[in-house]
């Protein structure tokens, strides 16, 4: 059965980077979530306005189809979304089929920050952490879900990642 993982969190946390190697690593197919938003979100979130229920429906149905279609080529796929509430990961499990997994990159509020005004040219502005915090519906606990520290070099954020996410495979197949 192919493997479809999320890498989510709020911005600043890493997903594209640790999710791209995350798939080099396990030999996976990576898709940028944010590159499948709808221009209008993109918009939006550049003026710095947070996005609503409304805006991110759209966005997380199409990424549940990109979800369905690796799955029904049997394709294994690493995928970025923020996926902040459990509402929106039970729409893309549902979409997407399941197991889905979750690789949730957890940090604090400074670290988040600090990345977040580090990064050049990147469409969400610093100004949108605090609503994206606030909005954030903490998935550790629910099935399928990894939490990783972000308070470390890539690299070995990715390898916490495969670990657990092994453990995790392992464990289902018992």
């Amino acid at each position: 059965m192919s493997k479809a993982i999320i890498v989510m969190g709020v911005s600043g946390a890493g997903k594209s980077s640790v999710a791209e190697l995350l798939a080099t690593r396990i030999g996976s197919k990576f898709v940028e979530g944010d590159r499948l938003h709808p221009e209008a979100n993109v918009k939006k979130m550049a003026e710095g306005t947070p996005l609503t229920d409304e805006d991110r429906w759209p966005w997380l149905d199409i990424i549940g189809r990109k979800l369905k279609s690796s799955r029904e080529a049997g394709e294994d796929i690493v995928l970025t979304c923020s996926s902040l509430k459990k509402i929106y990961r039970d729409r893309l499990r549902s979409a997407g089929g399941e197991p889905l997994y979750f690789v949730f990159l957890k940090g604090t509020p400074e670290l988040l920050a600090e990345r977040m005004g580090a990064r050049k040219g990147h469409f969400m502005p610093t100004a949108l952490l605090q609503s994206q915090l606030a909005t954030l519906e903490s998935p550790e606990g629910e099935p399928g879900v990894v939490t990783v520290n972000i308070d470390a070099e890539v690299s070995d954020i990715v390898a916490d990642s495969i670990a657990k996410l092994e453990t995790l495979w392992a464990s289902n197949r018992e």
